[in-house]
């Protein structure tokens, strides 16, 4: 996920993916324990754009502050 797509989504949008790429961690945090889980690599990721999908909506609500 490209921070420039996030850009163009209203925050409404980003809200909703927040929600989705949580429970995604959740799913994947669960897999870790089980001992099921096929790509590591996918939690980084995961990580990454909620901190992403953070950002620009704190962005978003700062430039409509102002």
């Amino acid at each position: 996920m490209d921070a420039n797509e996030l850009r163009d989504k209203t925050p409404d949008q980003l809200r909703d993916e927040l929600v989705n790429l949580k429970k995604e961690s959740f799913n994947l945090r669960f897999q870790q324990a089980t001992g099921s889980m096929e790509n590591t690599a996918r939690m980084r990721q995961v990580r990454r754009n909620i901190a992403r999908v953070k950002t620009i909506l704190t962005q978003k609500a700062q430039a409509a502050a102002q």
